[in-house]
This record gives C-alpha cells, sequence and structure tokens, in this order.
C-alpha cells in the first residue's frame, strides 16, 4: 500500500514569505555571504523596490523573468521581487552554452533576462538581446542597459504591487536534459508555497537555525532550501562556489546548523587537507542528495565529524520528496521515508502496487507537484495521472517505509538478464583509496545484452592502480556486478547539477566504438 508523510497543514505564502523573520528579529542578518549581508528589514524592502522597478520596465504579471546568474545574494533578492511582482522566474543553469540558453528561452518565451557581466559575450552571442525588453546587466558598471545593482539602491517608482492568484504560475526550473532537450517545469504559487513548506517541516527548521545549501540556487534545491529556511524565519547563507576555497571559510565565519550538498561536492570538501572536526561543529543536520550518497563518504563524514548524512531525494517536478529524518531513525544507503505532504507507492511498470522489498517504479502524490511542463502538455501527460506522478525511478520500500534507490529506469544496465545499478558499482569503485570519482555505464554486447563499463578519475596524490586491480576490487564487493572493463580519465564530466554526466560517457562509448568499427 502507499507510504505517508506526515501531513502538511499550509503553503508558504510567497508574498508573506519574509514575515517571520520580519517579526522575530528584523534587524539580524537574513542572507549572507562572504561579500554582503542583509537584515530581514533591508531584504523586505530592497525586493519590494526591486519588484516595482521590474515591473516600471513593462513587464506584466505572468511575464516569464529569465536569470543567467551565479550563486549571489541579489539572485535570492531577484526571486522574491518576481513572486511580489506576480512574475514567473525562470532561471538558467549558470554553465548553459548559447545554444541551451536559446533553447530556455524559446521554450519559456521569456520577456527579459538578468545576465551576470562575465557572461556578456554568450549573451551576445545568443538570442536573448532578441527578447522584448532585452538584458538586465549584473556587474557591468559602464552598460547603457537596465542594471540590477542600481535596482537595488536606486528610489523605486510608486507601484502599488498585485495580488496574484494561487494558481498562477511562479517559476519554471528547467531539467538537467539527461534524458531528452531540457523541459521547463512549471510551479505555480501555490504547489511552490506547498514545496517551501515541505522542507521547512522536513529540515525541522526554526528562527534559530542557519541553513548553507551548498548548491546552485539556479536548481530546485537550492531555492527551495533557501526559501524554506527565509520563510521559517531561519538565516541563509550564499555560498559562491561550492569549493573548498569559499566554503571552508563559510562554514568557520556564519556556524551553519543545516548543511546541504551534492555528494562530489562533499566528499572532495571532507577530504581537504585543512578541513576540520571544528568546521561542522556546528551542525545539527547534514543532508546530502541530487545522487547516491556513496558508502565512503558516509563513512568518512561520520568519522570526521561524528554527525550522519541525512540521506534525501527529490526531482525538479517535486521538491524534497524523503528523507532520512533528523529526529528519527538515520538508515545508512536509504533515502528515507516520505516528508510532510507527501504520499509514494512502488509500482510495477503495468502500474500494480509491489509489496514491500521487491523494487518498482517509484510514483509520487503531493501538493507540490508541479502543474506540468511549460508549453508541452504531451510531456505532462507522459509522467502525470490521476494526480499521480511517475517519477521515472526504481525504488523499493522496507518494513518501516523506507525507501532504497535501486537507480534510474532508463540507466539501469541489463547485462545477462540481470539488472544492475550504475551508482551501485560507483560506489564500489569509491571505496578504493584512490579512486576520487566513478561513473558507470552500459555498452552494447550481442553475447551478454549489455557490458558494464566504468570511467574513473584517479586521485592526484595517489598511486595509480591498473585496470585489472580495480576490476577485482569491485568484484569483491559487488560480484557479478563488477565492470568488465575500466577507462581512465583525467577529469570526470559533470553535468549542470554537479552529478556525474552519464550522457557525456554514453557518448564517449559511442565514440569510441565508431573508431573500432
Amino acid at each position: 500500500m502507499p507510504h505517508s508523510g506526515p501531513s502538511l497543514l499550509e503553503p508558504v505564502r510567497l508574498a508573506e514569505l519574509l514575515d517571520v523573520g520580519l517579526q522575530r528579529h528584523s534587524d539580524e542578518p537574513a542572507l549572507v555571504s562572504m561579500e554582503r549581508q542583509w537584515t530581514w528589514a533591508q531584504l523586505d524592502r530592497i525586493t519590494s523596490g526591486l519588484a516595482a522597478h521590474y515591473l516600471s520596465l513593462g513587464l506584466t504579471p505572468g511575464d516569464r523573468v529569465a536569470s543567467l546568474m551565479p550563486n549571489r545574494v541579489p539572485l535570492l533578492a531577484h526571486y522574491l521581487a518576481c513572486f511580489k511582482a506576480g512574475l514567473v522566474a525562470t532561471p538558467l543553469n549558470y554553465r548553459y552554452t548559447p545554444p541551451e540558453i536559446d533553447h530556455a528561452l524559446e521554450v519559456s518565451e521569456a520577456a527579459i533576462i538578468v545576465a551576470h557581466a562575465e557572461r556578456k559575450d554568450d549573451i551576445a552571442a545568443s538570442k536573448a538581446r532578441d527578447l522584448r525588453l532585452g538584458v538586465v546587466t549584473y556587474g557591468e558598471s559602464e552598460s547603457s542597459a537596465p542594471s540590477l545593482e542600481r535596482f537595488l539602491v536606486d528610489e523605486p517608482p510608486a507601484l502599488t504591487l498585485p495580488e496574484v492568484d494561487s494558481d498562477a504560475p511562479a517559476a519554471i526550473f528547467f531539467t538537467s536534459g539527461s534524458t531528452g532537450p531540457a523541459k521547463g517545469v512549471t510551479h505555480t504559487v501555490d504547489s511552490l508555497g506547498w514545496l517551501f513548506a515541505s522542507a521547512g517541516a522536513a529540515f525541522e527548521l526554526t528562527p534559530e537555525d542557519t541553513l548553507l545549501p551548498g548548491s546552485s540556487c539556479s536548481h530546485i534545491g537550492g531555492v527551495a532550501f533557501s526559501f524554506a529556511a527565509l520563510s521559517k524565519g531561519a538565516r541563509v547563507v550564499v555560498a559562491r562556489a561550492f569549493d573548498h576555497d569559499e566554503l571552508g571559510p563559510l562554514l568557520r565565519m556564519t556556524r551553519p546548523t543545516v548543511l546541504s550538498m551534492l555528494p562530489t561536492a562533499l566528499l572532495r570538501l571532507i577530504r581537504e587537507h585543512d578541513i576540520s572536526k571544528d568546521d561542522f561543529s556546528s551542525l545539527r543536520l547534514c543532508r546530502c542528495g541530487g545522487d547516491k550518497v556513496p558508502a565512503e563518504l558516509e563513512k568518512e563524514f561520520v568519522a570526521m565529524t561524528g554527525h550522519p548524512i541525512n540521506e534525501g531525494y527529490g526531482m525538479t517536478e517535486i521538491g524534497l520528496a524523503t528523507l532520512n529524518p533528523p529526529s528519527g531513525v538515520v538508515k545508512f544507503g536509504s533515502v528515507g521515508s516520505p516528508t510532510p505532504g507527501f504520499v509514494v507507492s512502488v509500482r510495477s511498470d503495468n502500474g500494480e502496487e509491489v509489496v514491500r522489498g521487491q523494487q518498482g517504479r517509484l510514483w509520487v502524490k503531493t501538493p507540490t507537484q508541479t502543474s506540468g511542463y511549460w508549453n508541452n502538455p504531451e510531456a505532462s501527460d507522459q509522467v502525470m495521472k490521476d494526480g499521480w506522478l511517475d517519477t521515472g525511478d526504481v525504488m523499493k520500500a522496507d518494513e518501516d517505509g523506507y525507501l532504497w534507490f535501486c537507480g534510474r529506469k532508463k540507466q539501469i544496465i541489463v547485462h545477462d538478464g540481470s539488472n544492475i545499478c550504475p551508482q551501485e558499482v560507483e560506489e564500489a569503485l569509491l571505496e578504493h583509496p584512490a579512486v576520487e570519482n566513478a561513473g558507470v555505464i552500459g555498452v552494447h554486447d550481442l553475447l551478454h545484452g549489455e557490458n558494464v563499463r566504468a570511467y574513473v578519475e584517479i586521485r592526484a596524490d595517489a598511486a595509480p592502480p591498473t585496470a585489472r586491480e580495480l576490476i577485482q576490487f569491485a568484484r569483491e564487493r559487488v560480484g557479478y556486478k563488477a565492470p568488465e572493463e575500466i577507462v581512465f580519465l583525467e577529469e570526470m564530466p559533470l553535468n549542470a547539477t554537479g552529478k556525474v554526466d552519464r550522457v557525456t560517457l554514453k557518448k564517449l562509448a559511442a565514440d569510441d566504438h565508431a573508431l573500432h568499427i
């Protein structure tokens, strides 16, 4: 039968998102980075003014406002301004190339884009200049174009901000494009409000918390966790990058109580020579997700900090769906139990509920669910049926209702009729002390259907093992699932969300196959 998370009473009201912080500590910092900080009162005033400036440009409620911005305090202010003005925030991944920028602008039909000056060449090479209202710059003081920095400090026009319907679109987030062109995941005022409320309750956030979302605020995770914290009156720390040089000083300066990171970035952080247990001593919760958390990362993190990693699972379409509960039992290797407001169901390919312990596709029902893919009803109909969303991820549920990730349906490797999860093989390889990163894919084989190929990045300070040694190392841990071949890479390709880019690995495999035909 379906598994349900705790009940969720009401969504966060986007227009009143700052109210708790304003009432509790209006003159204390709300947003903090290494370069600036704003109090709750300043943040409220600045974002209301920015909303008025946007509307004065000729934007009207419902217009899509794209952004191509790195993590900065003003980026979160930009989103809040969009919420207040009834505009549809449309973040683009900061690593997008001009063709990817064009695709996102075309799909969303954006009216304007806010872009950082260091991307001006890519903006010039894209169709951004053809947008109805052009470009708002950031970090380009000599430009004659409208400037986000000036909007943040200039006296705003005397405009009344609009009332926005709960079913109006509030944001469009683009998928990573791992199975085709990126789709625009649409969230309404209502679904986004439920999404923030669910994440805030799942993290058990209070006004005494400080949250450091160590991931991009152009993706759903960084946005959801940041605004969930702000809605609870908690301080948010904005990391400009996710490496040791930025995160190390931030940990020491801001003493966060909640940390959220991708596995690859967290593993690299804790392996830095000058990171110590004291740097994490303020934490009460470390959430990790976005990809499978390797056992080696869990082991090293516990050894260094004394804290477990609370693994979770989520999607752009639904937000944070599961989490090992902060005040409950943490099961290493599990992605946890359903978060507040979520009902999950593990089903076979024919749509029938499977018994506990058996693998199946995860279906989700939640008020946080996307209203659909922007201008793509066919894609929406493929994943949403009768109020449920088909995640496409293979899971199994244990006797306590905790879920265990078994792989993406489209990434499962079928070798001699057996299903092999790439993440399980990657996890085995990552246990080797010389392996920095690993990506596993299936390559076509006439005899076996698919063979397991592992792409491996070796740590710079390690003696490189041979392919035979790594295969044997993996075989001792995962048996027949071990790779048949190893390919060494100088650097592992990562996709736009910081995960191992299996699409690129598939292309490398295809190119290699073509060379041998």
